[in-house]
Parts: C-alpha cells; structure tokens; sequence
C-alpha cells in the first residue's frame, strides 16, 4: 500500500481503539460517581415494605412519592414533626443574602486590588488569601465570640455574617484573578472621561465580569447550602438550615428505620445544588476558563 493511501492521523484502527478505550473508561467514571444517586432515588420511590422484602438496590416495582411528603412536610426532626420544609426555607434565606453580599464585597476587592493599586496591595491581597487556607474549624471560637459580642448568635442572620466572612477570600481571588486580566487602558480612558470609582465598577467592570459571577455565584450558592459545620455551630433551634434538620432526621428516627424517608429528605436537600448544576454547569467551566489568559 502506498502512503496515499494510508487512513488520514487520528482516523485508523487504533485511533478507533483508542477512543472505544477512551469512552468505555469514562462511562465507568460516570456509573460509578452516579451509582450512590440513583440508589437514593430509587429508595426514595419505595414503599418501606418493599425495602423491608430485601430489596434495596433494586428499582422499584411500584413508584411512590409518599416517603418525599412525609420527609418534605411530617418527619420528625427531634420533637418537632414538620419535616424538613421549614429549614429548606432557612437555606434559602441563609444561602440568597450570603452569596449575593460575598459576591459583591468580593467584586469590589478584586476590582480595587487590581485596577487602583495601593501601596501594600500585594500585601493585603495576600492576607485575604491566607483566609482561603485556614480551617474551618479553626475559626469556630473567635466567630463564636464575635457573634456572642453582636447578640445574634444562633440566628440566621449571625450565619449569614459567618458565611459572608468566611467566604470573602474565595471571591476576592476569583475577581482578583479575573480582573488582573482586564487591560487597565479600560479604567484609564473611562476616568480621562471623568468617570469615578463606581461609575467605572458598576458600568464597565462588573458587566465584563459575567464569567466570574457565574462561576463565584455557583461557588458560594454549594459552599453555604451544603455547609453542616457552621450551621450545627452557630444556629440553633428553628433557624437550623436544612443540612443540620437532616442530620438530625436521620440520627433521632426510633422505630421502624425509614431508609426511603431518610433517602427522600437527602434528595430534598441535595435538589437545589444539583439544579444549580443542571442548569449552570457549562457556564462555570467557561468562566473558570475566561480570566486564564491575560489579554
């Protein structure tokens, strides 16, 4: 056979094997990062008597959404009986106030540490950024005391101020590294037009920055709806989120153990991230990507 005819780089028989070999390992990466989802929901569309028959990891022979109302609105989460509605409501007013206030404070840092330098500006950011190393548990004291010295310890708003802080140097970076990317010419023509501070922030910068808020947005809408540590910590009672209520539905259930209730409630819990996701994935691997390369 003469090299004309030879099949074109990246079109024979190998690099057909090659990409069979390519899919067929990461279709095994999918089922086996699935598997855990799709027995949950499964279980959570079982009656307890077919859990109880053994049958567990099977699908199930008849769907049942009975388990999702009872956890949504008749579980008991330690001597209340209400279910996990209404600490699902106080993730959602927890988790809206914190991203959008970390966000912005986040912008604003990014944009003055990259855009009107400061003497010490290198300085500062690299404090914000030691913030993103520091352990979570190690900040439970002094924001204990913080809270106790504000009086809104074990209210939802002292959560919000936990989340906002501790959030600050993840944001600050995200918009530090996006802006670095930004020409500063931008920022030296609009104020040469008289434009100040936050006319340049509001009306060039932060329109520019879509990329990074999606990604920010999605970064902090997962840390703080998933958080369990800062919310078993720092609210109590009726202010729990629902991470802590269903923690607590899990552990206190006496009786006859409802694993399809308790699959439910994880599924109630985990909707919101997984609808984040859903609808938003792509756009936060483009924005980790946009601010890669400086222009």
């Amino acid at each position: 056979m003469s090299d004309d005819a030879a099949p074109p780089p990246g079109r024979g028989p190998a690099a057909l094997a090659g990409r069979l070999a390519l899919f067929a390992v990461l279709g095994l990466f999918a089922l086996y990062y699935l598997a855990p989802l799709l027995v949950m929901l499964s279980t959570s569309l079982k009656s307890i008597d077919e859990i109880r028959s053994g049958s567990l990891l099977s699908l199930p022979r008849e769907i049942s959404l009975e388990a999702w109302g009872h956890a949504w609105n008749k579980a008991c989460i330690g001597v209340d009986c209400s279910g996990l509605a209404p600490y699902f409501w106080n993730s959602l007013l927890l988790v809206v106030p914190s991203v959008l206030i970390s966000t912005l404070i986040g912008a604003f840092n990014g944009y003055a540490l990259t855009k009107w330098r400061f003497r010490g500006a290198n300085a500062v950011f690299a404090l914000i950024l030691f913030g993103s190393f520091l352990p979570s548990q190690l900040v439970l004291l002094p924001m204990a005391q913080t809270l106790g010295w504000l009086q809104i310890a074990g209210t939802t708003s002292g959560l919000i101020l936990v989340h906002v802080v501790y959030g600050l140097p993840f944001t600050t970076l995200f918009f530090r590294n996006y802006f670095v990317s930004l020409p500063d010419d931008l920022v030296k023509a609009a104020t040469i037009d008289g434009a100040g501070f936050f006319q340049i922030f509001f009306k060039i910068m932060l329109p520019l920055a879509r990329p990074i808020l999606v990604v920010t947005v999605i970064w902090q809408f997962t840390q703080i709806w998933n958080d369990f540590l800062y919310g078993a910590s720092f609210a109590a009672g009726d202010a729990q989120p629902v991470t802590v209520a269903l923690n607590n539905l899990v552990n206190t259930t006496t009786g006859v153990k409802q694993y399809n209730v308790d699959m439910a409630g994880a599924m109630i819990a985990a909707l919101p991230t997984l609808l984040v996701y859903a609808l938003a994935g792509r756009y936060f691997v483009r924005g980790l990507t946009a601010g890669s390369v400086k222009g």
